[in-house]
């Protein structure tokens, strides 16, 4: 059974592809050339929402950088040891829903750093599961359309990501601790 399921997840991506040819051939589509426009609108796109991706890293290294997170966390000690949340995983909350690469680097670290069984490392899987790169959302999908509106949208997402936050701790201390 196990050659099987290695051998299909090995062939699946290569016949989707050949599937996708063979059907456009038969429908008689001009692949290659409807491949070459799809490229295109994508190079296109790409340089649309360029801007909005600069500025978004921009702020996120400015922020890092400048010692802005170390005195927030700095305020937020005493409340974060008053409701048991270790102040390690703080930053990961704050800089997952700005950044999906920065925020698995992160994690990456916290797990390297505390170990994986840990519950520092336990809580940074669990919340980087758990919640979602809001602004970079919002900036690529709806820079890359055009909506200018998008406060409604941001709301709600950084809402979800706060209680993907608290539902990460509840749940790491419910189910380890």
């Amino acid at each position: 059974m196990y050659n099987i399921v290695s051998l299909l997840s090995v062939w699946s991506i290569p016949l989707l592809i050949a599937f996708i040819l063979v059907y456009g051939y038969v429908r008689k589509v001009a692949v290659y050339e409807t491949f070459v426009d799809g490229a295109k609108g994508g190079l296109v796109t790409t340089i649309r929402i360029m801007p909005h991706l600069i500025a978004m890293m921009v702020a996120i290294t400015l922020f890092r950088e400048s010692g802005a997170l170390d005195l927030l966390l700095g305020w937020m000690a005493p409340l974060l040891n008053y409701i048991r949340v270790p102040a390690e995983v703080v930053p990961l909350a704050l800089l997952r829903p700005l950044s999906g690469t920065g925020s698995l680097a992160l994690a990456t670290d916290l797990i390297a750093q505390y170990g994986p069984d840990s519950l520092i490392g336990r809580l940074a899987s669990t919340i980087q599961g758990s919640t979602d790169t809001t602004l970079y959302v919002l900036t690529v999908y709806f820079g890359a359309v055009g909506i200018r509106n998008s406060s409604y949208a941001l709301k709600v997402g950084l809402w979800s990501d706060l209680f993907g936050v608290v539902a990460s701790l509840i749940v790491v201390y419910m189910i380890f601790y």
